[in-house]
Order: C-alpha cells, then structure tokens, then sequence
C-alpha cells in the first residue's frame, strides 16, 4: 500500500511538472483595465471574447499604421484616420485610397467606439471585430483581399512574435487579425475635455462657452446627447441628394424608403479638428453647418421632425456655439504617444515549444 501512494505521489508530480513546463512556454499577456470615465454608462463591446491587453494593444497599433496591409502597400488605416483629426480625414471631403481613387465619404472620427453598436455613415457594420474588414476590402479604400493580407504578415517575423505573444499561438487568422485591431481602436478614448472637466468641477466655462452650454441644451441636445455627443441615431438632416455620389444613406442597409438620406448622428467631442463636415464633406467649416440649419434645411417625407422649422439662429448665438463647442476638444487624446505610430518593435523572442509550431 505505501509502495503505490509512494508511486502515485511521484506520477502526480511528473504530470504537474510536465504543466508547468507547457505553460512556461505560452508567453504571459499583461492585461489592460478598460477604465470607464465617470458618469459615463457601460460599454457595450464585450471585452470577455477579446481581453485587452499590452500585447494585443501594440499589435493592433501596428496593423493600424502599416500600410502594407493594402494592395499596394500605400494605404494604412491612418491613412484616413489622423490621430491629430481625432483620428477622421484632415482637410479632406472624400478618403483617398488605392489607385487614385475616392471613397464616397468622408472618415469619421474614430473614438469611443467601445458604446457603439453599429458603424459606418449608414450602419452597415454591426460589430468593431468586422469593422476593419470593409476598409480592408473596399476598391476604394485598401483594396486588398484577406487572404493577401494574411500572407504578408505570415512571411514577417515582427508579425510572428507579436501574434505569438498576443495570443499566445503562431496561428494568424482573419479573427485575430481583427481582435488586435479592435484592442487597439476599442482604447481610443477621448474624455478629458474642457467640458469634461467642467462637469467635474475641475474646470469652469467662461462666460461665451457657458452662454453657448445653454443654446446647446435648448437647440442641439435632442440629437448630439452627453457624454458622447451623439444619440446614435440615423437621421435625415435636410441635405439634398448628391448628384455625383448618389448616396441614400441608411436606406442602402435597409431597402427602406422611410431611410432615404438618414445618416448617423456624428459625435462632437474634438468637432473643432474633424472638418470637413457631414457624411461627404460638403461642409468646408462649422459657420457652413450652422447656416444650412438655420435656413438650408430640405424638407421631405423623411427629414426628421426635430428640423421641421430648420434651428433658427442668431449670429450672436452662432459665435457663442462655436465657443462651447471648441470645449468639446480632447487635446490630451489628439496628443497621446500611445496611439501615435509605434517606433522600433522590440524583440520578443519565440518560446522553445513554440518555434516549430505549425510548420
């Protein structure tokens, strides 16, 4: 009898060491806290399929500056998104893309996009893990197939390593290619305004931005909701129909007439850098914007009620606007080293077991 304990301690033994030594060779992640600003309600990505962490971060940092992830090679994700345009198009109506070409709209502003359900101008992505994948694809835009995508980084060591140690396998797949991209987007979150810390009593309006707090409350609220400035809604604004991009908006998701010309309601937060303005850019300055509500506003079966009169305007109003709404600029995010392009990778050597894994 103590001989076989004797020999089922040491069979134990063998099984936890042989644990222990498989586990040493998975790389350790080190996980990030996705830290939700104060008052701000929860997010509605699900960050239990895709745990953030550094790893997964600095590889989706990665993929978001590397233009070899398009046709050829010219075009990275930050090609049209700026971090210092609060990561939209600086300056630019439409994107440009491969071959010369345009997009057929303008790039949004790409920040607290962990409260968002659905993306794109007319929501025709309904997932941040897919999202990545229609400006991949686009003729337009990258123009490149996944799988040429997933070839390019399969043939680069840096890739290896960092896919290893994000996920913790030599395995690059359009899923993951995906969740690090998300890892990366998902922390681009832009909280720490003027207005931000007004409201926490950290900070105070001066007299032109709280007259213009108070006109935004009467006159913008209803659809440009706090925290995000946004109620994510789809809404026709009283914009004609281009006759050059012909673009219909949510009804190119839906099918439905009752979506003709209704666009996501975009957010304001750093509104001061993401000119031009409107889902094609039409607006060159936020002067332009406010005279089209106060008197351009198109009337039709689908433009939204809140608009039925336009929003009447006074100069004097217009100029205390604009002083609040410069208070919505987040200089901290337009400047954070983290989510500038990464500099030299380091090094991550390749564990033992894992060197010759799926050769």
């Amino acid at each position: 009898m103590k001989k076989f304990s004797i020999i089922s301690i040491i069979f134990l033994l063998t099984i936890a060491i042989s644990w222990e030594n498989k586990n040493a060779d998975v790389p350790k992640t080190h996980p990030i806290e996705f830290i939700i600003p104060k008052g701000w309600p929860q997010p509605v990505y699900n960050f239990k399929q895709n745990p953030l962490t550094e790893e997964g971060f600095e590889l989706g940092r990665k993929l978001f500056y590397d233009g070899r992830l398009s046709k050829d090679g010219n075009f990275s994700c930050a090609s049209c998104h700026q971090q210092f345009a609060a990561f939209a198009t600086y300056d630019h109506p439409l994107s440009h893309g491969f071959n010369n070409s345009f997009s057929f709209r303008n790039a949004p502003g790409l920040f607290n996009l962990a409260w968002q359900k659905e993306f794109m101008w007319d929501g025709g992505v309904n997932h941040l893990d897919l999202q990545p994948l229609a400006p991949l694809t686009d003729p337009h835009e990258m123009a490149e197939n996944i799988d040429s995508v997933l070839l390019k980084l399969k043939s680069d060591t840096a890739y290896i390593r960092m896919f290893i140690a994000a996920f913790g396998k030599k395995e690059i797949n359009t899923q993951l290619l995906t969740k690090a991209l998300s890892q990366f987007i998902v922390l681009l979150v832009s909280a720490d305004s003027k207005y931000d810390r007004v409201m926490q009593g950290k900070d105070s309006f001066n007299l032109p931005q709280k007259l213009g707090y108070e006109i935004f409350q009467k006159k913008c609220i209803a659809c440009h909701t706090p925290p995000f400035f946004t109620d994510f809604s789809y809404r026709n604004t009283g914009l004609s129909l281009d006759d050059y991009l012909k673009d219909e908006g949510r009804m190119r998701i839906t099918g439905e007439k009752t979506d003709s010309l209704k666009f996501r309601v975009p957010s304001l937060r750093n509104v001061q850098e993401t000119f031009p303005y409107a889902h094609d850019g039409r607006f060159a300055y936020l002067d332009a914007v406010f005279e089209h509500y106060r008197s351009g506003v198109i009337q039709s079966t689908t433009t939204d009620i809140v608009l039925k009169n336009g929003i009447p305007l006074s100069n004097f109003e217009i100029g205390q606007l604009k002083a609040f709404l410069y208070t919505l600029t987040d200089s901290a995010f337009l400047n954070n080293s983290k989510f500038s392009p990464p500099g030299e990778e380091r090094v991550i050597p390749l564990p033992d077991a894992l060197q010759h894994a799926e050769k």
